[in-house]
């Protein structure tokens, strides 16, 4: 793999492990600003369960699991933090029934109870499907109706990604491979984000400086065709360029996709980076009017992370400087919603359905909450949460 996509992943690339997740109790995580309960009352539905896969040693990895409250507030799920005997680097996903991890060879599937819990259910070993043996899943997400599950993939060549398809079985969690891609390109280099109609996906990267969003026609069976499209870059200012990365689709036909400006001739960047929107037609074209008089300026720093609120109206963006929030306009550009929630930097954010936004961050070892609404925002009590060497989260809204 090329060095800029190891960059760009070396959050989700992990090593091979040798037997499947031991569930068992282990020392609970500290809260910096106050412990999560132990538990909750009975009757009270839980906004969401939160998955933090962390580290607290290099010998250990392990899923901390906790239950959201309607306000925010964390409380620990019964068992939790789960071992594992995975290297550390690793990639999960859910959807309602099943959670999602691999190891960087096998993809592991786990039953998420009623009560959050999870247990052991089926793998796969996604090396198998490879062209060669150097390969492995970097990265996990899943479709919009959590039908199918998506691998980013080291996949060919030693030196080229794809995505492959899995079909996780509803009962069992038991994976069937679908098929892959048939690019596979260094280019390829992060998760695809769907549209609101679950029919596109899209993602862009910016490797050897190539200005790359690109888009996929997902079918009925979860495969993914690719559209080989080409959008315009943003307008940019003289003896500049925009270099892409990551994308995240509103519910509607609407695509957020961060910017970084570079100097023409160094490639070095210029200022802070950007949020450009493009707009997807029927075919699944993209077209934009962002340019660099129009869109706000994004004060994280190196962009990690970026997601999109449930509604469509909130776009989040985490960096090495920190965690902001826009609103979301659709077509129209992005504003600017207050400054800097932390300073720290956040490495993957995530929302439920219930307008609390999590966000980890890996140096600080911490576990953020915020509620957001497009009106107000604020901190959790209680948050943030101490977490040794947070590596991924993953989000179950109830």
């Amino acid at each position: 793999m090329s060095g800029a996509a190891a960059r760009s992943f070396s959050a989700t690339i992990g090593l091979s492990i040798s037997s499947l997740f031991l569930l068992t109790a282990a020392l609970l995580p500290q809260a910096v600003g106050q412990e999560p309960a132990t538990g909750q009352s009975a009757v009270e539905l839980p906004a969401a369960f939160v998955y933090v896969l962390n580290s607290p040693s290099n010998s250990r990895v392990e899923i901390n699991a906790f239950r959201a409250a309607s306000d925010g507030k964390l409380s620990i799920v019964p068992g939790s933090p789960f071992s594992t005997e995975m290297a550390y680097g690793a990639s999960m996903a859910l959807n309602q029934k099943f959670l999602f991890a691999t190891s960087g060879i096998d993809i592991y599937s786990f039953r998420i109870k009623n009560d959050g819990e999870l247990q052991a259910a089926n793998s796969v070993n996604a090396q198998n499907f490879n062209l060669d043996s150097c390969g492995g899943p970097q990265a996990l997400f899943l479709d919009r109706t959590g039908s199918s599950l998506y691998d980013l993939d080291y996949y060919s060549d030693c030196a080229n990604n794809a995505y492959q398809i899995f079909f996780p079985e509803n009962l069992t969690g038991q994976l069937s491979y679908e098929g892959v891609t048939t690019t596979s390109t260094p280019i390829f280099e992060v998760p695809l984000s769907f549209s609101g109609n679950n029919e596109y996906a899209y993602g862009a990267s910016c490797y050897h400086w190539l200005q790359e969003i690109f888009g996929f026609k997902r079918s009925s069976d979860g495969n993914l065709t690719d559209l080989n499209i080409t959008p315009a870059m943003p307008i940019s200012k003289p003896d500049q360029l925009y270099c892409p990365n990551l994308a995240a689709a509103d519910p509607a036909n609407h695509v957020a996709v961060p910017m970084q400006a570079l100097n023409s001739f160094t490639l070095q960047p210029v200022g802070f980076g950007a949020i450009a929107t493009y707009t997807a037609d029927t075919a699944g074209n993209l077209t934009t009017a962002s340019t660099y008089s129009n869109m706000p300026r994004v004060s994280v720093g190196t962009v990690t992370s970026i997601s999109m609120s449930p509604a469509g109206n909130l776009l989040a963006v985490g960096g090495t400087n920190g965690l902001q929030v826009f609103h979301f306009n659709g077509a129209e550009p992005v504003t600017a919603y207050g400054g800097l929630l932390t300073t720290d930097e956040v490495d993957q954010i995530s929302w439920d359905t219930q307008n609390h936004l999590y966000a980890i961050s890996q140096p600080a070892g911490l576990l953020f909450v915020f509620r957001i609404t497009p009106t107000s925002h604020n901190r959790i009590a209680g948050s943030p949460y101490a977490i040794a060497n947070p590596n991924r989260i993953a989000i179950l809204p109830r």
